[in-house]
Order: C-alpha cells, then sequence, then structure tokens
C-alpha cells in the first residue's frame, strides 16, 4: 500500500520524535537514577530500577546533617562563596582584558592575543606542581586564596567572547562618550559593559558551573573540612571502613546540582543569545 506525502509527513515526524525521545532517555538516565536513588532506602540505593522502594525523605533529612557536627549548610555556603566570588571577579577582569584588545592599540597587541588564545591547548595538569609550589612559599596553601584567585583571573575562553563581541559594539559610542568628557574607565562602565550583558551571562553560567563542580583544586589547598566545598563533602560521604549511607549520598547530589539547573533555566535565554553573538560578530 502506497503512502501519501502527508502520510510519509507524519510518519516521519513520529519516527523522528520516538527516535529523540529515545536518545533524551539514554542522556538523562543517569540523572534519572540518581533522583530514584535519593528516595531508596539505604541498602537498595544502587539497583539498576528507577523505581524507588519507598519515598524515602528521610534520607535528604539525614544528608544535611552532614558528618563530623558539620551540616551540608556550611559545605553550600562555602560552594556559593567560591564560585560566586569566582565568577564576579573573573566577569570583571576578562571584560577589562577584551576592552583592551579591541578599544585600546599597544605595541604586540595581535601577539599577545595570539599567546592567549594558544594558553587554550595547555592543559590544566601542567599547571598543577609549579601552582602548588608558588602557592605554597606564599604560605597561601589552607586558605581559599589559591582556590578562588586562580579562577578570578581572565580565562583565554571568555575573554575571546567578549573580544568577538565587543567589536559588535559601534566605535561611534565611544567617541561620543569622549566628547561629552568620559575617560576610559567611566566609557567601559557606561557604555560597554552595560551592553555586554548576553556575554556576561553566557560566561558567568560557565564559570560557576565550573567552579562549582570542582573538586581537585578545592582538595588540595583546603586542609580544614570548615572550608570544604559541596563537591568533597560528597566524596566524604563515601567510606571504605563503614558502611556508606548512599540514599542521604544521592540526596546531597540532588541538591546539589539544583543552584546550576535552576541557573541554566531562568538565564538559558542570554546563553544562547551570547554564544551567538559571540560567534557572528567580528
Amino acid at each position: 500500500m502506497k503512502l501519501s506525502f502527508s502520510q510519509k509527513e507524519k510518519l516521519e515526524a513520529i519516527l523522528f520524535q520516538l527516535f529523540v525521545g529515545v536518545f533524551c532517555f539514554i542522556m538523562i538516565y543517569p540523572l534519572l537514577w540518581m533522583l530514584a536513588g535519593s528516595l531508596k532506602s539505604s541498602g537498595n540505593a544502587l539497583t539498576a530500577t528507577l523505581i524507588p522502594d519507598g519515598l524515602n525523605f528521610s534520607n535528604f533529612v539525614e544528608g544535611w546533617r552532614g558528618f563530623g557536627g558539620i551540616s551540608f549548610a556550611t559545605f553550600f555556603k562555602n560552594s556559593f562563596f567560591i564560585a560566586g566570588t569566582a565568577t564576579a571577579g573573573q566577569l570583571l577582569l576578562a571584560s577589562f582584558s577584551a576592552y583592551g584588545f579591541t578599544r585600546t592599540k599597544f605595541v604586540g597587541q595581535k601577539i599577545l592575543f595570539a599567546i592567549m588564545i594558544a594558553t587554550v591547548l595547555l592543559p590544566m595538569q601542567v599547571l598543577r606542581i609549579p601552582q602548588y609550589i608558588m602557592f605554597n612559599k606564599w604560605g597561601w596553601v589552607g586558605s581559599y586564596l589559591p582556590v578562588i584567585l586562580p579562577q578570578m583571573l581572565p580565562v583565554p575562553f571568555f575573554t575571546f567572547l567578549m573580544v568577538q563581541f565587543m567589536r559588535g559594539i559601534p566605535k561611534e559610542l565611544d567617541e561620543a562618550a569622549k566628547i561629552d568628557g568620559c575617560n576610559q574607565f567611566q566609557i567601559f562602565f557606561r557604555i560597554i559593559l552595560p551592553n555586554l550583558k548576553p556575554v556576561l551571562v553566557t560566561a558567568g553560567i560557565f564559570r560557576f558551573y565550573w567552579s562549582w563542580n570542582d573538586f581537585m583544586t578545592p582538595l588540595l589547598y583546603l586542609q580544614d573540612v570548615k572550608k570544604y566545598p559541596v563537591s568533597i563533602a560528597l566524596k566524604m560521604f563515601s567510606d571504605p571502613n563503614a558502611v556508606t549511607n548512599w540514599g542521604a549520598m544521592f540526596a546531597m547530589t540532588v541538591l546539589s546540582i539544583l543552584p546550576t539547573f535552576i541557573i541554566f533555566i531562568f538565564l538559558q535565554k542570554h546563553l544562547v543569545e551570547g554564544a551567538a553573538s559571540s560567534g557572528l560578530k567580528g
């Protein structure tokens, strides 16, 4: 039996939606399994089924109590402090760097820009040992300084995004501001920065997400449990010398992804706009 053109279109649409649905389910299966594990009893938390053996909301209560007399409120506060400070510093310093590359002229400008972009190819693992030796000599180990300050310094990826976006802002606005008596700092804060909102949101989401999930850096430099972020606190739930409360661990893991999930949901429009504009303007 031959299918009409409209029937073929409907069949193709159904097959496409079915394929996308299956693919999406495969992608989000780990999240669904984690959510189901947070509601299971501790002994059944690692089972493969997505159907909980019961709604054990007590896992969230037990997990929030933390361990060693330190609740997860402390770990969340530390994570928000680290990620928030690193994000704010990154946005300010990266936009400053982009402003220098696009609105000022100096000797070796193109060479320095090329070197900055080339550092993207440098693996972070290469910097671990020299950075640790340097911060240890400065007496920073054990404090938040080696955790936050390197994440505040301009990342080439974010600087490049802002440079591309800033090149699309007409320079006539700068000239008009100069005629009105504005200096370079006033031009940056009054003209350039307000127009960078889409790319600032894009860079801010990525920086917050990377800082929030960073595990290795706090593990290297922080020595006081009270200063630990959520990423390390979750690992401390797993104790090889005792019975691990997997239900509570999954419950806190669910809570740990909520901040980044909420930020993405509310700012995804600006995220797409900033990424698209940075790629098109030049």
